[in-house]
């Protein structure tokens, strides 16, 4: 134990440095395997794990969704999508802030990443709610924190590294965020819908739509759901594996924005670019997790956390919502990948140890992500609202996301207490 605790100080304190955390575990993880075993198999076990890691073919998962998700924003699907929403919920109090985190879940649904929904909505829906009077605060908390569903509902980029990390299937933890998603959708409707009840002014209702109006916005939104039901129901049927249905979905996404004319030559070059360069960011992320786990796998310290819990008597569910407590104060500081990579190694054992299932623990930890993504002082998704409205203070933005933190806590508090929300969709597909 006293070796890993040694290791995970030395990484926090390069980390603080400012060394990227990709480059603080590995290079953590090396120098441990060096003390532990010797210069040569610490060079054995680091050149092995690079190697797998490069051609392992369910990793391939990654960038095609990566690419995927790419396709599908250049295409301009989110507009169609909040239209949709709009036509809908607009009507009501706060209506347009709801429409958002609905808009948010759809496109979530085909894009997988949290930063590239909060981006994109906030383009597409803070206008229109500026336009109604919206307050600051709504418009900002509500894209913010819709964002965020795009890690839950699947496909999910943190759900697929989690999946290949701890050997979990990717398509059980896809069907596992399905109820969770729509519930924390529910839940945000409902902070909405209790902010601007305090205060109408905040989200007054926009104009009733009619219902020539919906058909006319719902026949838009027909890619989006084609593509949905494609991709997981393949996956799902036992058509494709999940490798295949990423690799499927990214040529879908491909053909509708080709046939929405929203491609040439330099836009697909930049796509591919960008692609690339998400995917070997992510990589480095990974071969540098996977590298320190091996030496945190040498040591004693999951063995030795074992061991704490059954000498005191722990109870197995006081033990997880410290664990939950733990992933809330480093989501406040750390960047939310390298923070689930850097601690499954000593969690996931433990948790597994103990009788949970992996994958419901797989959705709890999206959750506790979630939460970091809009938790002051350092949630990336403020930050990506805040750098595209530069009018809005930080300390707006901040007030905006508080009730949205609170709504992400109790639906995480709904899940530690009631596993079978997360995993009753796998085992009624039988999955």
């Amino acid at each position: 134990m006293t070796e890993a605790s040694i290791g995970l100080l030395a990484m926090l304190i390069l980390a603080f440095a400012r060394v990227p955390l990709a480059i603080a575990m590995g290079l953590v993880g090396f120098a441990g395997l060096w003390w532990m075993r010797g210069l040569n198999p610490a060079l054995a076990s680091v050149t092995s794990t690079v190697y797998e890691a490069g051609f392992e073919y369910t990793l391939s998962v990654v960038p095609l969704f990566i690419l995927m998700g790419n396709f599908v924003t250049r295409a301009g699907m989110s507009r169609e999508l909040y239209r949709a929403a709009y036509t809908l919920v607009g009507h009501f109090r706060g209506g347009l802030a709801m429409a958002t985190v609905m808009a948010c879940a759809g496109f979530g649904s085909v894009c997988g990443s949290s930063i590239a929904t909060a981006a994109t909505m906030t383009k597409v829906a803070y206008p229109s709610m500026k336009g109604h009077g919206y307050s600051g605060q709504l418009a900002a908390g509500a894209i913010a924190a819709g964002g965020t569903l795009g890690i839950l509902i699947p496909p999910s980029t943190i759900l697929v590294i989690y999946g290949l990390v701890t050997e979990t299937s990717i398509g059980k933890l896809f069907a596992a965020g399905m109820v969770p998603g729509l519930l924390a959708v529910f839940m945000m409707c409902l902070t909405i819908s209790y902010i601007t009840w305090r205060d109408p002014s905040s989200g007054p209702a926009a104009e009733r739509s009619g219902w020539a109006e919906r058909f006319d916005a719902m026949k838009d939104v027909w890619a989006v759901a084609v593509l949905f039901v494609i991709v997981m129901g393949g996956i799902y049927g036992g058509v494709f594996t999940t490798t295949e249905g990423a690799g499927i979905g990214a040529f879908g996404a491909f053909i509708i924005a080709l046939l929405r004319k929203s491609l040439n030559v330099s836009v697909t070059l930049d796509i591919l670019i960008e692609s690339a360069r998400t995917t070997g960011m992510l990589f480095m992320i990974l071969v540098g997790a996977l590298v320190f786990a091996n030496f945190v796998n040498f040591t004693t310290l999951p063995s030795d956390l074992k061991s704490l819990v059954s000498t005191h008597n722990i109870s197995p569910v006081a033990v997880m919502i410290a664990i939950c407590a733990i992933y809330i104060v480093l989501g406040a500081a750390m960047e939310e990948l390298s923070m689930v990579l850097l601690t499954l190694p000593v969690f996931f054992p433990l948790v597994v140890s103990l009788g949970f299932d992996p994958v419901w623990f797989g959705i709890v930890i999206v959750l506790v992500v979630m939460i970091g993504l809009i938790s002051p002082p350092v949630g990336m998704n403020m930050f990506v609202v805040r750098n595209m409205l530069p009018e809005l203070s930080t300390a707006t933005i901040f007030k905006g996301v508080m009730p949205f933190v609170y709504t992400l806590v109790v639906v995480l508090a709904l899940l530690v207490a009631f596993p079978q929300i997360a995993l009753f969709l796998p085992q009624a597909l039988k999955l």
